[in-house]
């Protein structure tokens, strides 16, 4: 599947439905209060890259995003890839194209939390393939037992 990968604004209808896509497909996997999604208005802030994954018709098909910590620290957030395209490799484009954000940035250590139940078992495939190893909480999100959290370090 041909498709582009480039760094947008998420105020844009089609991300807006990403956004809301992956979020119903997350509410009932984990309760609400243990769920630490960014808004597409957080998104938008100077601190944070999302990068958008296109078809060739120009759809969103997919997207991920990076948020510089300082410090030479990252976080990934809002990784999401429409399910029928699952498994054509984009999730693993996507992070590539954050890392390669993340060392242009100078940032050294890339963490993500993400969901630890049923349901997350292709994020966890996909990041422990991109070289992420699980680890301990990470930034201020608790240790509730409904996350899972990794980290990988990046050469600069």
């Amino acid at each position: 599947m041909e498709v582009s990968i480039a760094a947008e604004t998420p105020l844009q209808d089609d991300v807006r439905a990403l956004v809301a896509d992956l979020n119903a497909s997350m509410m009932p996997l984990t309760p609400r209060e243990f769920q630490f999604q960014l808004t597409v208005e957080e998104m938008a802030a100077s601190d944070v890259t999302l990068f958008v994954a296109r078809d060739a018709e120009g759809r969103a098909v997919g997207m991920g995003a990076l948020k510089d910590h300082g410090q030479g620290l990252g976080e990934v957030k809002r990784m999401y890839t429409l399910p029928h395209l699952r498994g054509q490799r984009l999730g693993a484009r996507l992070l590539e194209a954050i890392e390669a954000l993340a060392r242009k940035k100078r940032i050294g250590r890339l963490v993500l939390e993400t969901g630890d139940a049923a349901g997350f078992e292709p994020a966890w495939r996909l990041y422990e393939r991109g070289g992420f190893a699980p680890c301990g909480a990470v930034l201020d999100y608790p240790d509730s037992g409904y996350s899972k959290f990794y980290q990988k370090s990046i050469g600069q």
